[in-house]
């Protein structure tokens, strides 16, 4: 099965876009906690040790994506992690908290970075006006010059199956976030939820912990409560 590499940013680089960074994000089918965006810039000239795996998250176990978490932090020109919270998701919608959680983690990576992303490589869709990202203006219908949305930004479907960049992305987010779960589910009034190891997902003990104990406030409402009244459950 092929795996990512650096197709998408070689041809970048060869038009002279020094700085690519690759972004992705996680928990977006979660019950409940926060989705977590990564940004990752490399090198030109990086190497991925064989040793080291850099895929997409879910497809690395979670000791190897430990390692690649580290070795990526280590080896890159910069790296961000943006998360937007259950309380921003459920007050403004998923797809707006998923949007301000790459633009944190882009602006994370460009702080650490010191100079601006000449080019972004992002996974499925587009992240519209984000700051510091070089753009073009474009006419529109009526002839008049405005600001391309989009900017300097390839969307590509299944970017972390086929960007290194998108991939490590993946990765740091992917680990961040379930380190996180981890954490909250050691509070004793979260322990029932089996987050330690479900991360928030809806498996069937999360299911049934629901169902006995409710919501709590890292649960995303909308979405579990759509997910109960579905007429197939």
């Amino acid at each position: 099965m092929p795996k990512p590499d650096f197709r998408f940013e070689k041809l970048l680089w060869r038009r002279k876009y020094l700085f690519i960074a690759g972004a992705d994000e996680v928990g977006r089918g979660s019950f409940a906690g926060p989705v977590v965006a990564g940004c990752v810039v490399f090198s030109e000239e990086t190497i991925i040790p064989q040793d080291i795996s850099v895929n997409d998250s879910k497809k690395v176990s979670s000791g190897k994506r430990e390692e690649a978490a580290m070795w990526i932090k280590e080896n890159s020109l910069a790296w961000g992690i943006g998360e937007a919270p259950a309380s921003l998701i459920n007050r403004i919608g998923m797809a707006k908290a998923t949007k301000r959680a790459f633009r944190k983690a882009i602006s994370e990576a460009r702080k650490r970075l010191g100079k601006p992303i000449d080019y972004l490589l992002i996974d499925a869709f587009f992240i519209p006006f984000v700051a510091g990202l070089p753009t073009k203006r474009r006419k529109d219908t009526q002839g008049r010059f405005r600001k391309n949305p989009k900017g300097k930004q390839t969307a590509i479907v299944g970017g972390d199956e086929k960007s290194l960049t998108i991939a490590a992305a993946s990765i740091i987010a992917k680990v961040y976030r379930d380190k996180l779960m981890a954490s909250l589910s050691k509070k004793r009034n979260l322990k029932k939820y089996g987050w330690g190891t479900n991360k928030g997902y809806g498996t069937k003990q999360h299911q049934r912990a629901l169902k006995k104990y409710g919501l709590t406030r890292y649960h995303r409402k909308e979405f579990v409560n759509s997910f109960f009244s579905s007429p197939s459950r």
